[in-house]
C-alpha cells in the first residue's frame, strides 16, 4: 500500500475534468488520514478509560435467598443500576445472575467504583427484603436472611481491603435503618478489629443448623433477627469463588467425606477451600467457597498447575484453580465409585471480573449479565 501521509504532488492535467477527480482523490486521503487518527485516539482513549476505571473497582456477590421467580431475580438486579424513577444509574454493572432452583439462592454480581458501590447495593438489598419472606422459604441450600450475605471484594489497585471494610460498615449500619427490622452480622475485614472469617461466624451464629432460632442470635448491627428478612451477613475479604463439583451419587455420605478431605481445616485440604456436601438434583454436589490466599502460603504439594494471582494493596494473593478442585474430587470419589458428572462455576476469577466490568462500564453497559447470556433459571 502506498504511503499516504504526504500529499501526492500535483500531476499534469490534461483536463478539467481530470483536476477535478485528482482535488475529490486528495480530499478523500486527508478525510481518510483524519478518520484514522481518530480511530486511534479514540482506542487510546478507552484504553485509558478501562484502565482508570479499574483502578477503584469493588464487586459484590450479593446473595438472595429466591431462584424459583425470575422476574424478582431480575427486579433486584435492576435495582442496583437504576434509581427510585427507574433512570439509569452510570457507573454501576450487574455482570452476572447465576441462580439455582433447587438451593433457591441467586447470586448477583455487581461492580462499581467504590464511591458507587454502597448505593447500588443498598438499593438491591431493599428490593430484595420487601419482595423475599422467609417465613415462606424453602430450599437446600443453608441460609439466615432474605439477603443473606453482601460480600465486598476490592479488584482495584487504588481500593484496599480496609477501605471495603469501611464501606462494609457503613453500608451494614444504612440497611438496617433503611428497612426496619434487619440485622446484620459482620466478617472480614469489616469485623473490626478480629476480622473473623465468614466460615467462623457462620459457626457462631449457627448458620449451618436445619432450625434456626432467632432469639438465640446477637447481631453485630441492627435489632434482634426476626423471621420475615433473618440476618444478613456483611463482610469483605480478598476475593472469593464459587466452585461446585457434582458427583454422580444420591448417597451423602460420600458426598461429605469427599468434602471433608478437600476442606482446609482437613490435614491435606487445599488452601482457601471451604465446602458442603449438598443433594443436588438427583446428585450430590461438593459446594465449594475458595477463598483467595497469600502466595506465600502455599507448598508444592497443592499440584503442578499454576494458581491464579493478583495483587490488593501491594499483596500478592492467589485461589486454587478449579481444575485442581475437580481433579481432587475426582480422585476422592473415584475411591468409592463414583464418577464425577460436571463442575461448574458461579461467578467470575478476580482478574476476569475486573476486566469484564471495566469493559462494561467503558460502554455504559448496565445489564451485562444479558450480554453474557448466563441467567440460569
Amino acid at each position: 500500500m502506498k504511503n499516504i501521509s504526504k500529499l501526492s504532488p500535483l500531476p499534469l492535467c490534461r483536463s478539467y475534468e481530470h483536476a477535478k477527480l485528482w482535488t475529490v482523490r486528495q480530499k478523500l486521503i486527508n478525510i481518510t488520514l483524519v478518520l484514522s487518527s481518530v480511530y486511534q485516539l479514540t482506542q487510546h482513549l478507552k484504553r485509558m478509560s478501562c484502565s482508570a476505571v479499574g483502578r477503584r473497582l469493588v464487586a459484590c456477590l450479593l446473595n438472595i435467598s429466591e431462584a424459583r421467580r425470575r422476574d424478582l431475580v431480575e427486579t433486584v438486579a435492576r435495582s442496583a443500576i437504576t434509581d427510585t424513577l427507574g433512570t439509569k444509574r452510570e457507573g454501576i454493572t450487574v455482570l452476572n445472575i447465576f441462580n439455582d432452583v433447587d438451593y433457591n439462592r441467586s447470586v448477583i454480581t455487581i461492580v462499581a467504583s467504590i464511591d458507587l458501590i454502597r448505593e447500588a447495593v443498598l438499593s438491591a438489598c431493599e428490593r430484595a427484603c420487601s419482595l423475599i419472606d422467609m417465613n415462606v422459604h424453602e430450599g437446600i441450600h443453608p441460609c439466615m436472611g432474605a439477603v443473606d450475605l453482601v460480600p465486598l471484594y476490592p479488584l482495584g489497585e487504588e481500593v484496599g481491603l480496609e477501605d471495603c471494610g469501611k464501606e462494609a460498615q457503613a453500608l451494614a449500619t444504612a440497611l438496617t435503618e433503611r428497612v426496619t427490622g434487619t440485622s446484620v452480622f459482620l466478617f472480614g475485614w469489616a469485623d473490626s478489629p478480629q476480622r473473623r472469617g465468614l466460615a467462623k461466624r457462620r459457626k457462631e451464629i449457627g448458620w449451618f443448623k436445619k432450625v434456626l432460632d432467632m432469639s438465640t442470635i446477637q447481631p453485630d448491627v441492627g435489632p434482634q433477627p426476626t423471621r420475615k428478612y433473618g440476618v444478613t451477613g456483611v463482610g469483605v475479604s480478598p476475593y472469593v469463588m464459587n466452585c461446585n463439583v457434582t458427583i454422580d451419587t444420591q448417597d451423602l455420605a460420600v458426598g461429605r467425606i469427599v468434602a471433608s478431605a478437600i476442606r482446609e481445616s482437613s490435614p491435606g485440604g487445599i488452601p482457601g477451600v471451604q465446602v458442603m456436601a449438598l443433594p443436588h438434583e438427583g446428585a450430590v454436589e461438593i459446594a465449594c467457597n475458595v477463598e483467595s490466599v497469600q502466595s506465600g502460603r502455599l507448598s508444592s504439594s497443592y499440584g503442578e498447575e499454576k494458581w491464579p494471582s493478583f495483587t490488593i494493596g501491594g499483596q500478592n494473593f492467589c485461589h486454587a484453580p478449579a481444575s485442581l478442585i475437580t481433579a481432587r474430587v475426582a480422585e476422592l470419589a473415584r475411591h468409592h465409585g463414583v464418577a464425577i458428572k460436571g463442575t461448574a462455576l458461579v461467578g467470575f476469577t478476580p482478574r476476569e471480573c475486573q476486566r469484564l466490568a471495566e469493559g462494561a462500564l467503558s460502554n455504559g453497559i448496565g445489564e451485562f449479565w444479558k450480554e453474557l447470556q448466563r441467567v440460569h433459571m
